[in-house]
């Protein structure tokens, strides 16, 4: 079992990068792939001068004005929205907890409520870039070319945010992301300058995931703890909170005896051919309910044609609605490999499992139909049986079947999640964090 935290250069990139040298990630679909990192080499190459012209040193003269004081604060990291989300409730509480993002990470409509750390410094450490793609060709072989572009925008963040933190010695450091380069890399530079980090999980998990390597974790259910399990060594505390994020929706679940309003929530690996193809389907078998349909925040696609042939669909946007204000404007939702089904399911909305289209990858990724916590549809036909069935009847207790996944469900801390996780962050921080 390798060593952690690794010690070598080459050790760091390669857990900063796990999640993209799994085989899962090598064989999503190209299109997907293609705007993470294109598949001709040719572009890669554009791709990482791009990067190093207009990131690297644009951040050099970009200047860095924070409102709130980093130094000796408890320290809130985001990657994205959903971060920001499922965290601001411990900045709400405490008045020492600042909110933080990499100097240009785009973290949706909250990019100018976020401080930055700055990452100028960051040009500095790519004469490495040749040392590690050569360590990383060893270990992961073809993989480290596929995606050598990743690698660059690595390189860099372990070394700036260890200076950050000897510079502004954080009480600590709480993520919401355990899996992204950069988060990776505060994590392992919090660890090698001795400065206590905690979790809190923003979304469900896979067995996909780096092993948890936090002092302290807290996490929904026992769903989270028992695939984190499966990643590897569990180190430090861990904590089941239930669902913070969801505390002020989780009293105004969904009473409807019947389903009258579906939610359609689609990703980047749906298949555009798929989505429509479905859409047709539903709106076709069903002209008495009213549909919604939502993309990814993170989906390029702007969906004319759906928009040009179903002018009766509706539509919410990612970036403006949240998905607990999404989901509560409806009683069923369809899709595929999502964590809202979830969300959906402890809102007592009926949760429809739908795969858009016949790729190969993430078949069933979170398990949510195996477990029984969603129907599985394998066909348009099987899917307009299952919403027909729950058109005409959908059961009061419906959300019970998030039991596993949700540790407060059904009991006194239900709805008190948030609660639950700041006396835990307290009293931890009170010992000594």
């Amino acid at each position: 079992m390798p060593v952690w935290p690794p010690t070598t250069r080459v050790g760091r990139l390669r857990d900063m990068l796990q999640l993209r040298f799994t085989p899962l990630f090598g064989s999503l679909p190209a299109a997907t792939l293609e705007s993470i990192s294109p598949g001709n080499p040719l572009k890669r190459l554009a791709k990482v001068l791009g990067y190093a012209a207009v990131r690297l040193v644009g951040n050099v003269f970009q200047p860095i004005r924070n409102p709130e004081r980093l130094r000796g604060a408890v320290w809130l990291y985001v990657v994205s929205q959903n971060n920001y989300d499922s965290l601001r409730f411990i900045k709400e509480h405490r008045t020492d907890a600042v909110l933080l993002a990499g100097q240009a990470k785009q973290i949706g409509r909250y990019n100018q409520q976020v401080n930055r750390l700055s990452l100028r410094r960051k040009l500095l450490y790519y004469w490495q870039f040749p040392l590690v793609f050569a360590g990383l060709q060893r270990t992961e072989g073809r993989r480290a070319w596929r995606f050598f572009d990743l690698i660059f925008n690595a390189v860099g963040y372990y070394e700036v945010y260890r200076r950050a933190l000897r510079h502004y010695r954080p009480r600590a450091v709480v993520f919401a992301n355990d899996h992204n380069d950069d988060a990776r890399a505060l994590l392992l530079a919090c660890r090698a300058e001795g400065v206590p980090t905690a979790y809190v999980q923003h979304a469900s998990v896979s067995t996909n995931f780096p092993p948890l390597g936090f002092d302290l974790s807290l996490l929904e259910g026992q769903d989270a703890l028992d695939k984190y399990r499966l990643c590897g060594p569990v180190r430090g505390e861990t904590r089941l909170v239930g669902m913070p994020k969801a505390d002020a929706f989780v009293q105004q679940r969904n009473e409807q005896p019947r389903v009258q309003r579906v939610a359609l929530a689609t990703n980047t690996l749906d298949d555009t051919a798929g989505i429509e193809a479905a859409v047709s389907y539903l709106l076709t078998s069903f002209p008495e309910l009213q549909f919604t349909y939502r993309a990814h925040p993170s989906d390029p696609r702007r969906f004319e044609e759906l928009r040009r042939r179903f002018p009766q669909l509706s539509f919410s946007d990612a970036r403006q609605e949240s998905v607990f204000e999404f989901l509560q404007r409806h009683d069923a939702l369809i899709a595929a490999d999502t964590s809202t089904h979830l969300e959906a399911t402890l809102l007592n909305l009926v949760s429809l499992y739908y795969r858009f289209g016949q790729h190969g990858v993430a078949d069933d990724y979170y398990g949510y139909a195996a477990r029984g916590l969603v129907d599985r549809a394998f066909t348009l036909d099987e899917l307009g049986a299952l919403l027909r069935g729950y058109v005409a009847r959908k059961p009061a207790d419906h959300y019970r079947r998030a039991a596993y996944y949700c540790a407060t469900l059904g009991t006194p801390d239900e709805g008190r999640s948030q609660q639950l996780a700041l006396r835990e962050l307290d009293a931890w921080l009170a010992a000594g964090a």
